[in-house]
């Protein structure tokens, strides 16, 4: 991750076998890139075809085959498909489009105005196929030198796009967050982002930085990990790929792709109040793969993925403001191909995804299976210790506690803050349950309010457990002075009286849940250490407020 450059990405005969094609530029009858001829002759498949050994695929292995042989057809069904549907010869010539990734397949050229739309690295939108037909047809240094780069770099066969940075280091990032694995790599994912966000354009994103043409896919994926971790990104940059009340991909395309607009509904799930386009964008989005699904069709152009349907099922069914980070893992674990995965371009070949990253999921979520059992057995030992079913909590809400604090905080060095918030949300419970079956809860509530300080709570016997408010009590003191040391302690006693004060009262239909999420966010912060003495926690009030309107939002 340190080291990607512009990108790793396997070897494609077919294209290797466009390098291998062209001629001596100095008009001999030898190869101009023997090396490519070597791989193509080493890379042979026992049947006498190319393709990928590993995954047969009839189509595949005829593309690359027929390339090999020299054969002049039009295979490129994407070509003649775009020009037909919208992009003139004559805009091809003036303006760079997707087509110039496969002007391999076409004829009557005007190479003197199609050499001016290169990319700054000397490629036809970094495909080698396409840029060594240019060479082949025009000598061009500035092809011949994108290309011996490449075929020196991937030891003489060559990929079917290069570079893919942009794309490689959103795509790393954005595995290892699914995989739940990413706190390992906080450095390499901090400099991944700064890259991503040195080379954001205000026309979006393409699978390298400098490439004219820009798609939504990597848009959207760049948009959402960059304004996930902390980056100022502007949603405008989705007008470029509205038109009509539509979205798309990319100008000019051939049909709609799953993937893109699963990757640009998930950018849609952090929107901020008045991000009109983002919500224009999720609508869109939202209706197209809810009719692709009931249409049994989430297959996508792209991407043969091992399961995509659960993908973008998940993702429809399960927002991410109401998504369990831990349970989102757990089922893409299921979901993830790792090297089964292939993506269609001209060809097909293995995606870039490492297993490496699969296998330290699985060691994680293991290691992770084993800690959480002995932090539940503990938090079972406390709540019969302190007899909460008395107070109306049964074992399996406090099961449910801790898992909901487990699927969101899952780290191991922060059980402090998970176990902060399961207990505190048991008591929670079993206090709100003693309220509402007293005949006297305000009185009640008053009274543990009164009792909230550090004087009175001092004061208070231990062995004075001789009323239900009095045991509810010591389980609170006992419970502070657990999760909390020093000036802490004074903040989640402060938080208590809060949540109590704000109780509305015997046979109010008011809900509670908001309070509640508040008192929850206030509770982690503090086990966290990130609210100190309640001077600082004024202090900083402000700071936390946007945060906690959020929370408490019951629509939110």
């Amino acid at each position: 991750m340190r080291s990607m450059g512009g990108g790793e990405i396997n070897v494609s005969a077919y294209d290797t076998a466009w390098v291998a094609l062209v001629h001596d530029l100095n008009g001999g009858d030898a190869p101009q890139f023997p090396a490519a001829v070597d791989w193509i002759v080493r890379n042979q498949l026992p049947d006498g075809s190319w393709g990928d050994a590993a995954m047969f695929l009839v189509h595949d292995g005829i593309i690359r085959t027929l390339a090999r042989l020299c054969c002049r057809i039009d295979v490129l069904e994407h070509a003649r498909r775009s020009v037909r549907q919208g992009i003139p010869r004559e805009v091809l010539h003036t303006a760079p489009t997707s087509l110039l990734y496969s002007i391999e397949g076409m004829v009557d050229l005007d190479w003197n105005r199609l050499l001016k739309l290169r990319c700054p690295d000397g490629s036809f939108l970094s495909s080698p196929a396409a840029t060594a037909y240019a060479l082949q047809q025009t000598g061009d240094q500035k092809c011949l030198k994108y290309i011996e780069g490449i075929v020196t770099k991937f030891n003489g066969g060559v990929p079917c796009v290069y570079p893919v940075d942009t794309f490689e280091h959103l795509w790393a990032v954005d595995r290892l967050n699914r995989l739940g694995i990413s706190r390992y790599f906080t450095s390499e994912i901090r400099q991944c982002m700064d890259y991503a966000y040195r080379h954001r354009s205000e026309r979006g994103f393409g699978y390298t930085w400098d490439i004219p043409v820009k798609d939504i896919d990597d848009t959207a994926m760049g948009f959402r990990l960059l304004r996930s971790h902390g980056y100022d990104v502007s949603p405008d940059v989705f007008r470029n790929f509205e038109k009509d009340g539509e979205f798309f991909c990319f100008v000019g395309q051939s049909s709609q792709s799953i993937t893109a607009f699963y990757n640009t509904y998930r950018a849609t799930q952090l929107a901020f109040p008045g991000d009109e386009v983002l919500g224009r964008a999720e609508r869109y989005c939202s209706d197209f793969l809810r009719e692709r699904r009931a249409a049994g069709k989430l297959y996508d152009k792209w991407i043969i993925a091992k399961d995509l349907p659960g993908e973008v099922g998940y993702a429809l069914d399960f927002p991410w403001k109401a998504s369990l980070p831990r349970v989102e893992t757990r089922m893409y674990r299921e979901q993830y191909g790792g090297s089964d995965d292939v993506w269609i371009g001209k060809v097909l070949y293995s995606f870039f995804c490492n297993g490496t990253f699969l296998k330290a999921a699985k060691a994680d979520f293991t290691n992770f299976q084993r800690l959480s059992r002995l932090e539940w057995h503990g938090l079972k030992r406390w709540y019969d210790r302190n007899n909460l079913q008395e107070h109306g909590v049964t074992l399996q809400s406090a099961l449910r506690a801790y898992f909901l604090a487990a699927a969101n905080i899952f780290e191991p060095n922060r059980a402090a803050e998970r176990l902060g918030w399961a207990r505190t949300a048991v008591l929670a419970e079993a206090v709100a349950s003693h309220l509402r079956s007293s005949a006297s809860a305000d009185s009640v509530r008053e009274w543990l309010v009164s009792k909230l300080t550090s004087d009175s709570c001092d004061k208070q016997p231990r062995e004075a457990k001789n009323s239900a408010e009095n045991r509810l009590l010591y389980a609170l003191d006992e419970l502070i002075d657990h999760l909390a040391l020093g000036s802490a302690s004074d903040s989640l006693r402060e938080a208590w009286k809060q949540w109590l004060m704000s109780w509305p009262g015997k046979g109010s239909e008011v809900s509670r849940e908001g309070d509640t999420a508040l008192f929850l966010v206030r509770t982690v912060e503090i086990c966290a250490g990130r609210h100190g003495s309640t001077t600082d926690q004024k202090m900083s009030i402000q700071k936390y407020s946007q945060l906690e309107q959020i929370t408490s939002n019951s629509h939110t």
